[in-house]
């Protein structure tokens, strides 16, 4: 019986990892990369301002990844714009949900169970990308470890890695939102993602690719609809790292006390001025020979 569990369980995965992503996964990849530019402040006002950035900015949120795992590979970092019909799909989503009369596609596509719905396949392709940026890896670089796991982070949150970029494009530049500095949930996941890729291409992890993609997939589909229907911020990943991070990496709690007692004290020292500084050599011979001349006079 648990054998026969098991081969249907490698059947499923097997066909999960076969299952193509063009054109439904990759619509719902589009729509929900988009849907985040038009939150970003300004972005709607500037698509009406310069159709042609937001248009760019747009085509970086979708395609971005594939731009940045290019340049790791030396390869041309506009090599998959020739994949004509990806990118009239991604543009006829960025007209839609900016342009559409009435926003009534972008009122569709946010309306909250339709978006967990693209959230859950956005995932799919997450997860794909990175397996498909750890194989390319390997195929160019044998045993280049740190090249498959570069290459396939940048698969999987690439668009992330760039946002500074992009947020150049829209005429913002706030170097503090820098995501290596302020790592969000998916660009954690996605590093711990292509390690394990990187594992199981390398045979340490004696796990098949496509049992890794599927359990990897449930897992990132569970954890990011979970996190967009609560609006959480907070990592799964952070009660692990809570603990480990002190461990190997030393505590910032002294630090960080030291850093508060200096601030109160800094704000204690305003809150009581100095005295006032006493007069020079100079300020007293002069206010000596205005006496003098006062008394001539």
């Amino acid at each position: 019986m648990e054998l026969g569990g098991a081969l249907q369980l490698g059947e499923l995965a097997a066909a999960f990892a076969a299952l193509p992503v063009f054109p439904l996964f990759d619509t719902a990849y589009f729509i929900v990369s988009v849907l985040y530019l038009k939150y970003e402040p300004g972005a709607v006002e500037m698509s009406r301002k310069s159709p042609f950035a937001s248009w760019l900015c747009a085509m970086l949120h979708c395609f971005g990844s594939y731009i940045l795992a290019d340049l790791l590979l030396g390869e041309s970092p506009i090599d998959y714009f020739s994949n004509n019909s990806s990118v009239i799909l991604a543009t006829a989503v960025w007209y839609l949900i900016f342009f559409c009369p009435m926003n009534l596609f972008y009122k569709c596509v946010s309306f909250l169970p339709m978006k967990l719905i693209f959230v859950a396949m956005k995932e799919v392709v997450r997860v794909r990308k990175i397996a498909a940026g750890v194989h390319h890896a390997h195929h160019r670089y044998h045993h280049g470890w740190f090249i498959m796991m570069a290459t396939g982070w940048a698969k999987g949150s690439g668009v992330a890695l760039l946002s500074n970029f992009e947020q150049l494009l829209r005429g913002v530049w706030k170097p503090e939102t820098n995501e290596i500095l302020r790592m969000s949930f998916p660009t954690k996941a996605s590093l711990y993602g292509t390690v394990l890729f990187t594992l199981q291409q390398t045979r340490w992890l004696p796990i098949s690719e496509a049992n890794l993609i599927f359990f990897f997939t449930m897992f990132m589909i569970v954890c990011k609809v979970f996190m967009t229907a609560t609006h959480s911020h907070a990592s799964p990943f952070a009660p692990v790292e809570s603990f480990i991070c002190p461990v190997f990496f030393g505590s910032v709690s002294s630090g960080h006390t030291s850093h508060h007692h200096d601030q109160h004290g800094a704000s204690h020292e305003v809150s009581h001025p100095p005295p006032p500084l006493a007069k020079s050599k100079e300020e007293l011979n002069e206010g000596t020979r205005k006496r003098k001349a006062k008394k001539a006079e």
